[in-house]
């Protein structure tokens, strides 16, 4: 080996300021490698550094001593170590994290990620897509199609990737057989075609053996195509549509270092911006006109897609993060209910009527999302019905958000429609990101709703009825005592002459939640509905009280959410398991015991205490009347009505 055979061009370059202008200069390229588990994406990877020459000295010989610890014989090294960094992944051998590699040849510069293959790890390969121009889908020769690489050439169609390249890998293990590849072409045209993928470029390669990859192999003499480095080298990407698109530009920062100057931060979804150009922000609809686009090295004439600027105003108009800076002229929408197409990332399923956190660009609202309309079956493509979406389900759903979104539809690219038309909702208690999404359109109902103003307002209800309107929401096991000393609290307050209204969990369910069971979504939604009934009985003035099991904090806090601050009293009633079920007033321990109530809250569905409640009873300590006067002595306890 010389001493320069495997080092990295801008180390034995003798003039590394021309060479890094040189690179400057180079086109890039995003792509991905994804299909199913142990389809070669790793070892493809390994190889597509060491053929353009991007491994050091030193990494070149550790590589070559894993090879031979892993077992791997003669001359062969095993390139997926380069790629594997996590000692997880070399343990198992397979790919858990989402591996980003950058090199680059004489023609071109590339970063490629490296996706897990494992359908645990789908939301992986999501992430790695969202920002790829091209992807290469493998599929081991000895396998042919399988599930995950269908659902993998799903998400990469509905992430708008349209360069895709088929490599049918390890071509070497089954003899460099013609038949078997053109076979698995064969079948995965007619996949492609049922999901709308027009054309991709099929190929037979070797990670391993390196056949295809940066030479065309003598073994494959059947194949007249070009190499899977000749082709990401020379593949046409197109030019970038947002930049003939109208001006979206998502505020991330307000940047004020001093009193002189006000500008706004972020990178220019689509479109481009010079000075005196007419805008409007949304969701205000502020209008004002550009001062100047501000950089770091000095003010620009202009700026296009992809640019990250500052832009000053001409006008003082409110203007802030989570806006857009939109053309005048032709702004984007904004809306509160939208169809949105859901890739379910969690292990624990999807359930309708509870809010997650929702960010969408630089924005970030509260969503609830709907029962799904469908969900899709990756292998027939069928559109199936669904109550839920479970982990690496792909569905259709209606959302919901709290405040109006500006958006665009995702797949709208040249108006920023990926910047503006994808996000992700994340669980608010686990803060883990369980679902990304894309924005396919306003529902009508959007535009034609509106929230009328009434002259009455909620201060004038209250201040007729003298009292602070407030939910008073007791939660507890079933036999804990809610119910109990809800009706105590009203009875004192009824005889304080105070306006109250008390919301029982099984009368409710005789009347308005009579269409709802005891699954977790059912009692999601059981609670969202009395969540916007207790909204509207404080609005009117009213001290509402509710005793409901209202298992999951999630929809606790959802509830407190709705409401202005300190309007929300959670009252937790603190009572052990096995107290509670041996009061079983109403025989529902023991027929859940027995199997004949599924789903029931402490058997064999969980209850989640309480974190910090305003109020804490303990009713094997208390009775239900001391407990009520502990209630009404915080309740007029003046430090507790700020």
């Amino acid at each position: 080996m010389t001493d320069n055979a495997y080092r990295p061009d801008a180390l034995i370059a003798e003039n590394v300021e021309e060479y890094l202008n040189t690179h400057l200069e180079k086109t890039m390229l995003r792509f991905i490698t994804c299909g199913s588990v142990d389809d070669g994406k790793s070892t493809l990877i390994g190889r597509l550094l060491y053929d353009s020459k991007m491994i050091f000295e030193d990494q070149l010989a550790a590589l070559e001593d894993e090879s031979k610890a892993g077992g791997t014989q003669g001359q062969d090294i095993d390139f997926a170590l380069l790629v594997d960094g996590l000692a997880a992944e070399r343990e198992q051998g397979i790919t858990i994290d989402v591996a980003y590699r950058f090199f680059a040849t004489e023609k071109r510069k590339f970063i490629v990620a490296d996706t897990p293959g494992h359908e645990q790890y789908t939301r992986n390969m999501v992430t790695g897509a969202s920002d790829s121009q091209l992807a290469v889908i493998l599929i081991d020769a000895r396998k042919g199609i399988l599930t995950q690489t269908r659902r993998h050439s799903y998400l990469v169609n509905l992430l708008g990737i349209k360069n895709i390249v088929l490599a049918v890998n390890k071509m070497d293990l089954v003899d460099y057989d013609q038949a078997t590849y053109d076979q698995i072409v064969s079948d995965y045209r007619v996949f492609a075609d049922s999901i709308g993928i027009a054309e991709f470029t099929a190929m037979p390669i070797s990670g391993f053996k390196g056949d295809n990859i940066a030479s065309v192999s003598e073994n494959t003499p059947w194949y007249n195509g070009i190499t899977l480095m000749n082709h990401l080298e020379t593949v046409d990407v197109g030019e970038d549509v947002r930049q003939s698109g109208p001006l979206r530009f998502p505020v991330q920062w307000v940047n004020r270092p001093n009193l002189d100057f006000r500008g706004f931060s972020g990178q220019i979804a689509s479109g481009v911006v010079k000075p005196g150009d007419e805008i409007r922000v949304l969701p205000s609809g502020k209008t004002s006109t550009i001062k100047s686009i501000v950089t770091m090295d000095g003010d620009l004439e202009q700026a296009s897609a992809g640019a990250s600027v500052t832009l000053t105003f001409n006008d003082e108009i409110d203007c802030s993060r989570g806006d857009v800076i939109c053309a005048a002229a032709d702004p984007a929408e904004a809306a509160d209910s939208f169809e949105a197409t859901l890739v379910w990332m969690d292990e624990h399923e999807m359930l309708p009527g509870r809010s997650y956190v929702m960010k969408i660009g630089t924005q970030s609202v509260n969503a609830t999302v709907q029962h799904p309309k469908y969900r899709v079956d990756v292998n027939s493509i069928e559109q199936l019905a669904a109550k839920t979406l479970q982990l690496n389900d792909i569905g259709v759903c209606s959302l919901t958000t709290d405040k109006r979104v500006v958006f665009e539809s995702y797949n709208d690219i040249a108006r920023g429609g990926h910047e503006l038309g994808g996000f992700i909702l994340i669980d608010k208690m686990t803060n883990a990101t369980v679902a990304a999404g894309m924005l396919n359109f306003a529902l009508r109902r959007s535009d034609n709703v509106h929230w009328q103003a009434t002259e009455v307002d909620r201060t004038a209800h209250a201040n007729l009825k003298n009292q602070k309107p407030m939910v008073l929401w007791f939660t507890g096991l079933s036999g804990s005592g809610k119910s109990t000393i809800a009706n105590e609290v009203e009875k004192k307050l009824h005889l304080m002459n105070r306006h109250t209204f008390l919301l029982d969990g099984d009368n409710v369910r005789h009347g308005l939640n009579k269409d709802l069971g005891f699954t977790e979504a059912d009692r999601v939604e059981n609670i969202r509905r009395i969540g916007e009934v207790s909204k509207l009985m404080v609005e009117a003035g009213l001290i509402v009280l509710t005793a409901f099991i209202s298992p999951f904090r999630g929809e606790r806090r959802m509830v407190r959410e709705m409401l202005p601050e300190a309007e929300f009293v959670e009252i937790y009633i603190e009572t052990p398991l096995e107290v509670a079920e041996k009061r079983d007033v109403k025989g529902l321990y023991k027929k859940a015991r027995a199997g004949e109530l599924k789903n029931f809250t402490g058997i064999d569905s969980p209850y989640e205490a309480p974190t910090n409640p305003e109020i804490r009873l303990d009713t094997t300590t208390q009775t239900p009347e001391e407990a009520a006067q502990k209630v009404i002595a915080w309740l007029f306890d003046s430090s507790n009505q700020s």
